[in-house]
């Protein structure tokens, strides 16, 4: 009987490079694939796209298996990073992972793998996927700590069909300990952080070059102006550091200390930055949220009802109440008001570990 054909994305990183590992010790016939997705100055000081495919090399050669290159930089282009610039302008603070998992991971690659005669794929995120009553179900990690499911709650139900998920069982520390018993070059690397296609660029220097930017007054809730943004694009909602105006005399407490300035509003009209002082000022809490672009695992909306929802990866499941309006909208009423919840971002609803999909967050009310 002929193994099952699996092609599985290969970034360089220990995740992907233990998935495949994993994915040959159950009998699959592995094919690895790297993704080239950023061509624009990738022979800078920041990307690390030429190393990232020597380590795939390598750990494809001690694993045993086969890898080729496929390059979608134009599919990237258009699909991911000019809606990512769109969001931008539009003063949001996009996730540019949801958008490539849907759309590149799921869509490019998956299409590819299949020309290749492929019969699943497979990356290396932390999330599971069952069959139930015949849906396909996404659902989180065993690891809470490296749970990604968040970034994957586009995916529908032809696409969750045909992934597998390797590490959706595993803790990371036993995926480390795993590369390093291989002997695998990797087994130390770092995690990356940066978003896909900026590596560890500075951002704000990146966005630079791709963003027309009009600098602004920034004013107080009571309208006083205390001084100069750079651009609307360069700042999200909750941020602390970096707004440039640290230390201001006049809005110290008596016993000359001084509450933390964050980000609170940004008014696109009249390119207005708007700050607060103190992490639970009125106006970076809201009691819910609008969101729109809605997508939904099982192919339909749950019934309105609460349940568990994060607003941004990091967070902890908080509950709110579902409330869908019509096929691409809905809103959520938190039970408690939530701290900077940031437009552009994703809604992601949980029931227990199973993940129903979400939308993006388009605005919120603050309290």
């Amino acid at each position: 009987m002929s193994k099952k054909k699996v092609v599985i994305g290969m970034s360089g990183g220990v995740d992907s490079s233990v998935s495949a590992w994993l994915l040959k010790e159950q009998g699959y016939d592995v094919v690895g694939l790297f993704m080239k997705n950023w061509e624009d100055d990738d022979d800078g000081e920041y990307c690390s796209a030429r190393q990232d495919w020597l380590d795939a090399v390598s750990v494809a050669d001690v694993i045993g298996v086969d890898i080729e290159v496929v390059n979608f930089a134009a599919e990237y282009k258009e699909r991911v990073f000019s809606e990512f610039l769109r969001e931008y302008e539009a003063g949001r603070t996009p996730n540019p992972d949801v958008l490539c998992n849907a759309e590149i991971k799921f869509k490019a690659f998956l299409d590819h793998a299949v020309s290749l005669g492929a019969e699943q794929i497979a990356t290396g995120h932390y999330a599971r996927v069952r069959e139930n009553n015949g849906l396909f179900e996404l659902m989180k990690a065993v690891d809470d700590t490296k749970d990604q499911s968040y970034f994957l709650h586009r995916l529908n139900q032809k696409q969750l069909s045909k992934a597998i998920f390797p590490l959706g069982e595993i803790r990371k520390t036993e995926v480390r300990k795993i590369a390093e018993k291989l002997g695998l070059p990797n087994a130390k690397k770092k995690d990356s952080t940066g978003i896909c296609f900026i590596g560890e660029r500075p951002f704000r220097a990146f966005l630079n070059r791709y963003l027309s930017y009009e600098p602004g007054p920034i004013k107080t809730p009571e309208g006083k102006e205390i001084g100069q943004h750079v651009g609307l694009s360069f700042y999200t909602i909750g941020q602390r550091k970096g707004i440039g105006i640290g230390g201001l005399k006049s809005f110290k407490n008596p016993d000359g200390t001084s509450d933390a300035w964050y980000v609170a509003r940004k008014d696109i009209q009249n390119n207005t930055l708007y700050v607060v002082q103190g992490h639970d000022h009125p106006w970076l809490l809201s009691p819910e949220l609008i969101a729109t672009q809605s997508s939904w695992i099982a192919g339909f909306s749950p019934e309105n009802q609460a349940l568990s929802v994060k607003t941004r990866y990091r967070q902890k499941d908080v509950t709110g109440t579902l409330n869908v309006k019509g096929d691409d909208a809905f809103s959520v009423n938190f039970d408690a008001p939530q701290w900077a919840v940031t437009p552009g971002q994703s809604a992601v609803f949980y029931k227990g570990d199973v993940c129903l999909g979400g939308g993006i967050i388009d605005n919120n009310s603050e309290g």
